[in-house]
């Protein structure tokens, strides 16, 4: 186990060197820059600005040195000072702009992933002991309206049912009075208050499909032979499909954690924009529609070291749960 790990382990290495030099290039691919991009809003202010000091911006910059003398000196100052660089669109360390928003993020993300297995779980057991029973009808149902419906539409109607009949604040974590006071337990509270529409949200979609998945899962698993020995040798109901088909059948859980983790750092973009939530994915989608470089490489390049790391997390329960992956 330990030289599977090992193995793993010094896969990532090299695999994260080629991602964040393709992450740094991707963010160079579209046509202009971030001068370009700022003049053209500056334009449509109404204020003016020549083609000399958009060569004298770019020239300070170093937006006209070749990509790899820019690739070097960002990924250098990150690996040995852990400087992600300047903001060019919020003047402001890309650092302080990510670190922010990144524990709220990782909070609602999280409470979001444990919501989701906890529904899943329990719900795909039960409608594959129960098949067709009125209830397996039913969480089918939720499965197809939870997969059909889009996530900003079911954040649009939580919002209107909590403004129109439940008289309460809607978008954002927090009521206007607390967005920058100090934590206190009424600041606590009224987080408490904003969240429930974010996580109902967030966790209906992952739910409905995952339902899906454990249900089919468990309908191939409690047909095999091993399940049937395990009956006749005396285990109940909930002792066999507990202990055997539901441990096997939750590999594809298992398997999914390394998209989870980029997922809770980027949280859902559209969902976050909707309900106006301080979160990485709006700085996100604003550093790329920009053109910020530092910022938009910085979290493309976190999300791919999380990618990894996710990938290494994976393989190595799944070799803990499956033995026969050590030696594939």
């Amino acid at each position: 186990m330990v030289a599977f790990i090992g193995r793993r382990a010094l896969l990532a290495i090299p695999t994260l060197i080629f991602i964040s030099f393709i992450s740094f290039v991707i963010i160079q691919l579209p046509p202009g820059d971030y001068v370009t991009s700022y003049a053209a809003q500056l334009r449509q202010q109404g204020d003016y600005v020549s083609a000399a000091q958009e060569a004298i911006m770019r020239q300070n910059m170093g937006l006209n040195d070749p990509i790899l003398v820019q690739y070097w000196r960002w990924i250098s100052n990150i690996v040995f000072r852990g400087d992600f660089g300047h903001s060019l669109e919020w003047n402001a360390p890309v650092g302080s702009l990510i670190w922010d928003r990144l524990a709220l993020t990782l909070a609602i993300s999280s409470l979001s992933l444990v919501f989701t297995w906890i529904i899943a779980i329990p719900v795909g057991v039960y409608s594959a002991t129960r098949q067709y029973s009125i209830l397996d009808h039913l969480f089918t149902v939720f499965g197809f309206l939870g997969k059909g419906v889009p996530d900003f539409l079911l954040a649009l109607i939580l919002m209107w049912i909590g403004f129109i009949y439940l008289q309460i604040d809607v978008g954002g974590l927090f009521s206007p009075q607390y967005q920058n006071a100090p934590w206190s337990w009424d600041k606590l509270v009224n987080l408490l208050s904003h969240l429930w529409i974010p996580l109902v949200v967030l966790a209906t979609g992952g739910a409905a499909g995952l339902i899906r998945v454990m249900r089919a899962n468990m309908l191939d698993e409690l047909g095999k032979p091993y399940v049937e020995t395990a009956y006749a040798q005396g285990l109940s109901e909930r002792q066999v499909v507990w202990n055997y088909p539901v441990r096997v059948a939750l590999n594809p859980f298992i398997s999914t954690v390394g998209w989870s983790l980029p997922a809770l750092f980027s949280g859902d973009v559209i969902t976050a924009v909707v309900l106006n939530l301080p979160t990485t994915g709006p700085l996100l989608l604003q550093a790329l529609k920009m053109q910020d470089m530092y910022l938009a490489g910085s979290f493309i390049l976190i999300l791919s070291v999380f990618t990894v790391i996710g990938t290494l997390v994976s393989d190595i329960l799944l070799a803990w749960f499956d033995p026969r992956i050590r030696y594939a």
